[in-house]
């Protein structure tokens, strides 16, 4: 028990030493000017199962609940307690189909409503939970009665559903340094998920980021496991309630999960569902952290991970599932799969995995493929290649957590009342946790905090968007395709501002590119301050994994922006929306105060009350954020945790100025913003899931602007061009892209700005995509790089309507291009990174676009340069 006595010690300490001491005035110094915390080095013993502390279930053995358990299981056939293994996704199963297979459970992927309506009502949720639990519970046919179990990613709030509160993201709750906050998140959420019939939340996430790039940065409290740690009970607490009491899991609070079991957030380089290499003491003592607290506070479901440990898969990993996780740590809930994790396992396919089953997998996660998968993991049983005794253990686990949530009694006090989605309380917790959450980086002069009653300019395209501010996992998966009306009830930073403003007698104008004129404002005077805010737009999983950690890589319009406000002698305050730590030294030159505000959801009005004094020059609410991530003062300084060895960010973990401090940044901070690994160029990713930044993708049909292909699908006015995501083998890491043949036309990746690709072409480099020929092109089909999208005597050509024949139809296959086929393009001033144009009717797939430096020689398609 040494291990969790180390945690609980240090965990008392929460708010001082591992938090950040407010008062401590060193510590408000940006670490490049004092010495760096000497740490404690890299953590190299292997540990072995001693690295583990052994301990007892969380809640104490209850007999009459386990003989209720044998009960049920004895009455029940192969088939149901296999089809009690399944979770299916709602767009591919029907309430017909629970009762038929017996499915124990289903979900609501990111992006999935009831009837495939965005708009669905609180009551539409509840009316198909309905639906679906008494399909369960029918008897009809002779079998047993299973309530089914159904889960949702509400991972900031009820994100799916619109009307609900959204809270910050968990690195903004990481910054606030405020427990007690986090179980009160949690009890809101879990009531508004209980209002919509749903019994089960897969939250919180508690990894340990090791590597910022990573696209799932947000979703972690800390880059430190004893900010996870914390934070993983007080969650948990929140949502379940607290165990050994009437409160628990009592229909107030509901079934919650802990992911991802263990060590996604550190895979090598940042890559989702990556490769974890690391010792067992390191993934026991860092990536484990949250899981000792989760375990503790009773968790009733964990959910396996997509990364591997050391090259193995965790959803086939028997050593880490059952016996570090279930004998070792005591866990007597039930394992998880995520979406379709367990196709990755070695030897396995999304519709047949004996291997995860064996390996202490309880329950499959899979969307379109489950009655396959269901057959043959009943074949598998039949043929004794999964053991009986292990399908009766997963069986167990999951019915033990569904008579604990009373799911059998489907005891639902708030399941369809009005007035707690969205309600004016919990918006209430959401705005605290917006003014806690924001760190205040840099206020050079005092700029901050701001009176009111001055000539205010809002400028920066994330002001007036409660998409943008709200980030991933926000109605839709990717949080991308939102707008203003999908947020009732919710304020953009730009309306908070507004609001507070207009009450003192100031004067506030919204431009979004920051432009103004004499008589913007009503006294004809130029702008005392302006407020840019700027940042990331939304990503999730898998899409938001990151190359570079260099904000707006090779697109500055955000830099132009604050240039021009600094130029003309305005007072400039970044406020600055992401869900991560990013190289940020230009924009930081250009802001006389800088405030991460992270991804703060729907309540943005939390802004004002820190920025803002009131009308009568008071300060409101002083900054108390703390970063719980270290900043970055290199652009290759991916990797900077606290306690690492030669730790040196520009701004370190627990840095966060006050009112009271009077710390001045220079604005000389080193701009050099080139990358390479080793001296190496690295790969320039133009599209992985979806575009890379700089570039973005269109469509390009008729003499119209082109179409910006922001969401999932998009398509020409006549639908001439059709663009679709689809599944190639992750949610959504392709383009489909059909062609009618009405015309010609294009499907290009796109950059504002023109990019200097020169030493890509001076190092020999090759154009390498995934491509999926769906039908042989009957007309000329051409690839193009081009300076701009008019200008032909600035644009390199090559003929792939054989190329494209030549491939087999309906399969993936990667080809390679030599770049100096598109050597008459300029590469120093590239708009146009890649368009694909079609000149007859065409259907083809692309995905993984990048140019790979060297690989030229062996590129398949060859040129002279």
């Amino acid at each position: 028990m040494s291990l969790i006595k180390s945690l609980a010690a240090g965990l008392l300490a929460v708010g001082l030493s591992a938090c950040g001491d407010p008062n401590n005035s060193e510590q408000n110094q940006p670490v490049s000017e004092r010495s760096a915390d000497a740490g404690q080095g890299a953590v190299t013993d292997s540990g072995g199962i001693n690295a583990w502390p052994q301990l007892a279930p969380a809640l104490p053995r209850d007999e009459e609940l386990e003989a209720r358990i044998a009960g049920l299981l004895s009455q029940m056939t192969l088939e149901e307690k296999v089809g009690q293994m399944i979770q299916a996704e709602i767009k591919y199963i029907t309430p017909e189909e629970v009762k038929q297979y017996h499915i124990g459970s289903i979900l609501n992927g990111g992006g999935t409503f009831p009837n495939n309506d965005k708009f669905a009502t609180p009551d539409d949720w509840r009316q198909m939970a309905d639906d679906f639990f008494a399909a369960s519970m029918d008897t009809s046919d002779g079998k047993v009665a299973i309530p089914i179990i159904w889960g949702s990613d509400a991972v900031h709030g009820h994100n799916n559903v619109i009307g609900a509160t959204l809270f910050p993201h968990n690195i903004g709750l990481g910054a606030t340094r405020d427990p007690e906050l986090i179980r009160r998140i949690g009890e809101a959420t879990a009531r508004e998920v209980a209002v919509t019939g749903i019994d089960w939340t897969f939250a919180p996430t508690i990894a340990v980021v090791r590597d910022d790039r990573w696209g799932r940065t947000f979703e972690s409290y800390s880059e430190d496991p004893e900010i996870v740690a914390a934070y993983a009970r007080e969650m948990i607490k929140g949502i379940q309630g607290e165990k050994n009491s009437d409160q628990f899991l009592d229909g107030r609070h509901l079934v919650s999960a802990a992911k991802h079991f263990v060590g996604d957030g550190g895979t090598t380089r940042g890559i989702d569902r990556g490769d974890t290499r690391i010792s067992e003491k390191e993934l026991a003592e860092i990536h484990a952290a949250g899981y000792f607290t989760a375990l503790e506070s009773g968790v009733q479901t964990v959910m396996a991970s997509f990364n591997s440990w050391n090259g193995k898969r965790l959803h086939g990993h028997k050593y880490l599932l059952t016996d570090v996780l279930k004998e070792r740590l005591g866990f007597d809930g039930f394992v998880v799969g995520d979406w379709n994790g367990h196709r990755f396992v070695e030897g396995c396919t999304v519709e047949s995995c004996a291997a995860s089953v064996n390996a202490g997998l309880d329950m499959f996660m899979i969307t379109s493929e489950w009655k396959p998968l269901l057959k043959n993991t009943i074949a598998q049983v039949r043929s004794g290649e999964i053991p009986m005794s292990r399908i009766d253990d997963a069986v167990s686990r999951i019915l033990r957590v569904k008579i604990r949530a009373g799911l059998f009694e489907r005891d639902r006090p708030l399941a369809g009342k009005t007035g707690i989605l969205g309600s004016p309380e919990h918006r209430a917790i959401a705005r605290e946790a917006v003014r806690k959450s924001l760190v205040l980086l840099k206020n050079n002069g005092g700029l901050l905090p701001i009176d009111p009653r001055q000539n205010i300019l809002v400028a920066g395209d994330a002001a007036d968007n409660i998409a943008k501010q709200s980030g991933g996992w926000t109605i839709s998966w990717q949080g991308t395709g939102n707008t203003a009306e999908d947020f009732p009830g919710a304020t953009s930073i730009y309306t908070g501002l507004k609001t507070a403003v207009e009450q003192a007698g100031g004067n506030v104008v919204l431009s979004e590119n920051g432009d103004y004129t004499a008589d913007t404002f009503t006294n004809g005077e130029a702008p005392d301050v302006a407020i840019v805010v700027y940042g990331e737009n939304p990503y999730a999983e898998w899409h938001g994994d990151l190359a570079s950690i260099e904000y707006q890589l090779g697109s500055k319009e955000d830099q132009d922006l604050l240039k021009k406000l600094k130029d003309q002698g305005i007072p400039v305050v970044s406020v600055f929306i992401s869900g991560r730590p990013l190289w940020v030294n230009k924009e930081m030159n250009l802001s006389d105060a800088f405030v991460a505000a992270w991804l703060p959801g729907s309540e943005g009005a939390g802004v004002a009350d820190v920025i803002l004094t009131d009308a009568e020059g008071n300060k409101q609410y002083d900054f108390t954020g703390r970063l719980s991530f270290s900043w970055p003062e290199q652009v290759h300084q991916t990797v900077i945790n606290r306690h690492d060895e030669g730790y040196a960010p520009l701004f370190g973990y627990g840095y966060g100025l006050t009112y009271n401090d009077n710390t001045q940044i220079a604005n000389n901070l080193n701009e050099n913003g080139e990358s390479y690994v080793d001296g190496k160029l690295e790969d320039a990713w133009l599209m992985v899931s979806r575009p890379r930044a700089p570039w973005k993708l269109f469509i390009a049909d008729s003499d119209r602007d082109p179409l910006w292909v922001s969401g999932n699908l998009a398509k020409s006015d006549d639908e001439n061009i059709t663009v679709a995501s689809i599944d190639m083998l992750s949610q959504e890491d392709a383009r489909q892209i059909t062609w009618k043949g009405l015309r010609a036309g294009s499907v290009l990746l796109q950059s504002k700005k023109p990019q200097d690709l020169t030493r890509y072409l001076d190092e020999h480099s090759a154009l390498t995509l995934d491509i999926r020929v769906d039908n042989e092109p009957d007309a000329p089909v051409s690839l193009q790089i081009a300076c701009d999208a008019n200008a032909a005597d600035c644009a390199g050509n090559l003929p792939l309507q054989q190329p494209l024949t030549e491939l087999p139809t309906g399969e993936w296959s990667e080809i390679s291009i030599d770049l100096q086929c598109f050597a008459d393009a300029d590469f120093s001033q590239v708009s146009n990174g890649l368009a694909l144009r079609s000149e007859g009717a065409l259907s083809l797939a692309v995905a993984n676009i990048k140019f790979v430096p060297g690989a030229a020689e062996s590129a398949a398609i060859r040129c002279e340069g």
